[in-house]
């Protein structure tokens, strides 16, 4: 199989498509359920901190935190990793039970998407969101892949290449009809998650190559801490994208008429959104909201021609990130570790289709 990408040349109005230029989206956003709830929420981030927090309480018993008394706020990322290094027995004892009881809940995740028959055959699983960043998550990851090789499940698990912050940005380059690249510098993009809403410049290769695209400026609110509205939430959207076009122009980068987008949900081909978006400030799945539409009519035109915008799932978006890397195998998926889990599978295409 050819290691070039073939440039995207989905028509403008692509939303949630199927068919993109350099792979088949077998299936994306798949709801696994069990008598407690969504069975993915399982491998979430909000899961592991439930965890972490159960294993304080055991361990604490009425006496010190073994992790520090933080006024009962939840041990960051940096924090648990700076546990593992303490030398404190108690801390190290913690932050390592979690961990293994994250590995083992994530490989039962696993083992259950591999029972579905998008994800059959699957030949590699690449992780992304935050979770995955820094030594807690390659250990979590690491041990997963460990307890799959130990039942006999021969499925290598690998974080997204890019920055956890960059991937959801970085794919969206892959949701562009291919006029877009001729004689422009990059793109507009958008990575809309529970907690945070990130837009950024997504500038291509010196010789237009997408896969040499990467973020050059970004800009990023943690809506979960001002508790907007739908509305609000989408308002604040525009503006900071109006900020990343005037970026643009401030570095003479010539900015495509393009907005990717990377949101939660299943996402119907009129760029509104069937369901799945239950994490996100209002209810964005309601009958009349838009949000391609609503981008659109708040930034019209970008340079000298009307904006065009593209509206996919979000763990949709990071997985196209990773493109460049899975030339080596034909079907792979892709599991995002954030406020849910997010998951999309994908069939390369043969470079003569």
């Amino acid at each position: 199989m050819s290691n070039r990408l073939p440039r995207p040349t989905i028509p403008a109005s692509g939303h949630g498509a199927a068919e993109l230029a350099a792979v088949r989206l077998d299936s994306y956003n798949v709801e696994l359920r069990d008598g407690s709830g969504f069975f993915g929420d399982r491998a979430s981030k909000r899961a592991f901190q439930a965890i972490v927090e159960t294993w304080r309480e055991r361990v604490r018993a009425g006496e010190d935190d073994p992790l520090g008394d933080d006024e009962g706020k939840e041990p960051g990322k940096k924090k648990l990793e700076k546990a593992l290094l303490s030398g404190d027995i108690e801390a190290v004892g913690v932050v390592q039970s979690a961990i293994e009881d994250f590995a083992n809940a994530l490989a039962e995740v696993i083992r259950r998407f591999l029972r579905v028959e998008a994800w059959g055959d699957t030949e590699r699983i690449v992780l992304g969101g935050g979770f995955c960043e820094g030594r807690v998550g390659e250990l979590a990851l690491g041990r997963a892949a460990a307890l799959l090789k130990a039942d006999g499940i021969e499925l290598p698990l690998a974080p997204i290449r890019h920055d956890p912050d960059d991937a959801g940005l970085v794919g969206a380059v892959h949701l562009a009809p291919s006029w877009i690249f001729a004689g422009h510098d990059g793109i507009l993009a958008v990575d809309i998650g529970g907690t945070n809403i990130r837009a950024g410049i997504v500038e291509l290769g010196a010789r237009a190559d997408i896969a040499e695209a990467r973020v050059v400026a970004a800009e990023r609110w943690r809506h979960d801490d001002d508790k907007p509205t739908r509305e609000e939430a989408v308002a604040r959207l525009v503006e900071m994208l109006e900020a990343l076009v005037a970026k643009a122009e401030k570095r003479k980068l010539k900015l495509a008429p393009f907005i990717g987008v990377g949101c939660p949900g299943i996402i119907r081909d009129d760029g509104s959104i069937a369901r799945g978006t239950q994490n996100l400030p209002g209810r964005w799945s309601a009958k009349g909201f838009n949000l391609p539409q609503l981008l659109a009519e708040a930034i019209p035109r970008i340079g000298e021609h009307d904006t065009v915008v593209v509206l996919h799932n979000d763990a949709v978006v990071q997985g196209l990130s990773q493109l460049p890397y899975m030339r080596d195998v034909e079907r792979w998926g892709v599991l995002t570790i954030g406020t849910g889990l997010g998951n999309a599978r994908f069939t390369n295409r043969k470079t003569d289709e």
